[in-house]
């Protein structure tokens, strides 16, 4: 049996068991996966041992992420542009890691909203944490020739543009709405509006009728951010893709099958997501 987990500190709230379970079952694999609770002083001990607990990778979550990046022996291209890591696993003896969020957000913007691409403008995120390196790095990726970072500190936001290059802008927090009206995609990168806490005081009037509005936060899936750009006439993406298509390299990784994001996949993180929440 092949064994993987999810480590984090804490790790009960990961919705990843889950979805590599319904996989597992779906494709009929003798495996398993799990969650790991791991404090920060035990992460880089833990994932060097894998194989030693019978393990043949792991998702990362928070906040590990830049550990699990530091300790392995081989990093992809999407780990070293973001500078952390969400998905290791072992190959001849050696410790490998990939950052799958950028993948993820893209896959999923583009499934759900393909026009995006049809419009040369800029993109604007909203935030300028761990989520928002990994979706400049993807857009970046895809050629998008402007990306507008809106932060309560610019400073930060004008980190991410010095890691980027000159295709990153940092912007102020104030101008959030006015700077934002002629972007292909708005994304929200921040945990603001998780559970209804929080408010991003964006005013969607006088924004292009063909930008698209994304948010990251999945919970509730109809954010107060998002339900406010559909008011407007606005293309909506939630966050839930995401989570479900950033795990599908890890899994066939682990499991050497490729999953598919099906609609009952969806279905049964919704249920619980539903009764969660």
């Amino acid at each position: 049996m092949k064994r993987a987990c999810v480590i984090g500190w804490p790790v009960e709230q990961s919705r990843s068991p889950l979805i590599h379970g319904y996989w597992l079952r779906r494709y009929g694999i003798d495996g398993a996966y799990t969650r790991e609770a791991v404090r920060p002083v035990d992460a880089g001990q833990f994932l060097r041992s894998l194989t030693l607990r019978d393990l043949v990778g792991c998702n990362v979550t928070v906040p590990h992420k830049e550990t699990a990046f530091a300790v392995a022996s081989e990093r992809d291209n999407a780990a070293v542009a973001i500078g952390a890591a969400n998905t290791v696993w072992v190959d001849n003896g050696r410790l490998h890691c990939s950052n799958t969020d950028a993948y993820g957000f893209m896959t999923h913007l583009e499934r759900s909203a393909p026009e995006w691409r049809q419009w040369d403008a800029p993109v604007t995120l909203l935030g300028a944490g761990g989520a928002a390196r990994a979706i400049i790095h993807g857009f970046l990726e895809a050629g998008v020739g402007e990306v507008r970072v809106f932060n309560r500190s610019v400073e930060r936001g004008e980190g991410l543009a010095a890691h980027f290059g000159s295709r990153v802008v940092a912007r102020s927090w104030d101008e959030r709405s006015a700077g934002s009206r002629a972007s292909s995609v708005i994304v929200n990168t921040t945990t603001l509006g998780m559970r209804n806490v929080g408010e991003l005081g964006i005013d969607f009037a006088g924004f292009d009728a063909r930008t698209v509005v994304s948010d990251i936060v999945y919970v509730p899936l109809e954010t107060a951010f998002l339900a406010k750009a559909r008011a407007h006439g606005l293309k909506t993406v939630d966050g839930l893709g995401m989570l479900l298509h950033q795990a599908v390299p890890g899994f066939e990784k682990w499991f050497g099958v490729r999953p598919e994001v099906t609609d009952e996949l969806r279905a049964v993180i919704v249920a619980d997501i539903s009764g969660r929440y």
